[in-house]
């Protein structure tokens, strides 16, 4: 299993999908990118794939801190938030873990890579589970 901040929710893919920029947004985030990933491989491999969007979520301030003690920080950001449709319905939510990224590539950046992980911990857990 690839590492990440998950969050298995009852509640459907439209309902959690519309209420994660508001949750992202309680903790400094916002949404920089949506990528439709099921509308993606439909256009360029003509297939079919679940509902499944990848959010590219920033909070200024520690993307400013990050950046300030390593410039090339970049290709980590932002920071990946994945929501897809279960098969029999739900949606589950995986975020990039900053500890497990950040940290790990410079341990100095790992107050920032925790204070990072803890807000986007609140945001999932903020999503009403139905």
């Amino acid at each position: 299993m690839l590492p990440g901040l998950r969050r298995t929710l009852t509640l459907d893919y439209d309902t959690a999908l519309a209420r994660l920029p508001d949750a992202l947004r309680t903790e400094g985030f916002g949404v920089l990118t949506e990528i439709d990933m099921a509308a993606t491989l439909r256009a360029k491999l003509g297939v079919e794939f679940r509902r499944y969007k990848i959010l590219g979520a920033c909070n200024p301030p520690l993307a400013y801190r990050a950046l300030s003690q390593e410039v090339e920080l970049g290709i980590m950001l932002p920071c990946n938030v994945v929501i897809y449709e279960r098969d029999g319905g739900g949606a589950n939510l995986i975020a990039i873990d900053p500890l497990a990224t950040l940290a790990a590539h410079d341990p100095a950046l790992a107050p920032i890579a925790a204070e990072v992980r803890a807000r986007l911990e609140r945001a999932i857990a903020a999503l009403p589970d139905a």
